[in-house]
C-alpha cells in the first residue's frame, strides 16, 4: 500500500467525513492541515495537485484525489475487506448514492455553504430566516429516511451514515434537534457519537464549525 496523506481543516464536515472513513477501514494515513483562510490552498503547489483548491483532498502513492465522496468510495473500493460501507449490490448501493448526493447537494450545500461562505469570507453577520427553514427541511427529510431503519440505509453502517453525521452534527448550533419533535434523527445522531473515536474524529471539528458560526452571526432575519 503507497503512503496516505489527507490534506484539510477540521472544522471541515467534508474532510471529517474522511477520517471517519479512513478510520473505519483501520487505514494510517499522514493529516496535513491547510490553512484556506491564510490561502494555502491556492498556492501553485496545491493547486497543481487540485485545480479546485479544495479541502478534502487524498494523496495515494503521489496520486490526487479530491471531493469527500469520490475519495471515500475509492478508500473502500480499494482498501476495504468487504462491500458493508459501500455496497456492490445494485439496488443498496443505490440507495447509499442518493443518500450522499442528498448530503452534498441538500445538506452541505444548500444549508452549510449557503451560510458559511457569506460569514467567512464576505463578512456578513446576518442570516435569513429561509436559509434556517431550510436546515430544518432537511431534518424532516432524514427523519424519514430513517423510517424504521438504525442507519441511513439500513441495518449497518454505510458511508451514506459517515457523510450525514459530519455535516447533521456542525448544524445542530444553528436548528436545535428537538427529540420530540425529530426523534428517529435524535436517536441517530446519539448512535453516531458512540462510535469508537467519534469525537477526536467529528465531534470536536463540528464544535469548532458551530462556535464559528457563533462568533460570526449577529441575527437571524
Amino acid at each position: 500500500m503507497g503512503k496516505l496523506v489527507l490534506y484539510g481543516v477540521e472544522p471541515s464536515p467534508p474532510v471529517r467525513f474522511c477520517k471517519l472513513t479512513l478510520n473505519a477501514l483501520g487505514l494510517q494515513y499522514e493529516y496535513k492541515l491547510v490553512n484556506l483562510l491564510a490561502g494555502e490552498n491556492r498556492t501553485k503547489e496545491y493547486m497543481l495537485k487540485n485545480p479546485q483548491h479544495t479541502v478534502p483532498m487524498l494523496e495515494d502513492d503521489g496520486k490526487f484525489i479530491w471531493e469527500s465522496h469520490a475519495i471515500c468510495a475509492y478508500l473502500v473500493r480499494k482498501y476495504a475487506k468487504d462491500d458493508t460501507l459501500y455496497p456492490k449490490d445494485y439496488f443498496k448501493r443505490a440507495v447509499v448514492d442518493q443518500r450522499l448526493h442528498f448530503e452534498s447537494g441538500v445538506v452541505f450545500q444548500g444549508c452549510i455553504r449557503n451560510i458559511a461562505l457569506p460569514l467567512f469570507y464576505q463578512n456578513v453577520t446576518e442570516v435569513s430566516r429561509s436559509k434556517i427553514d431550510a436546515i430544518f427541511e432537511a431534518y424532516d427529510f432524514l427523519e424519514n429516511f430513517l423510517g424504521t431503519q438504525t442507519y441511513m440505509c439500513g441495518p449497518t453502517l454505510t458511508l451514506a451514515d459517515y457523510s450525514l453525521v459530519s455535516s447533521v452534527s456542525s448544524l445542530v448550533g444553528l436548528a436545535a434537534i428537538e427529540e420530540q419533535r425529530y426523534p428517529k434523527l435524535s436517536s441517530w445522531l446519539k448512535r453516531m457519537s458512540e462510535i469508537p473515536d467519534y469525537q477526536s474524529l467529528n465531534g470536536n471539528g463540528a464544535q469548532m464549525l458551530i462556535d464559528m458560526f457563533t462568533d460570526k452571526i449577529t441575527k437571524i432575519v
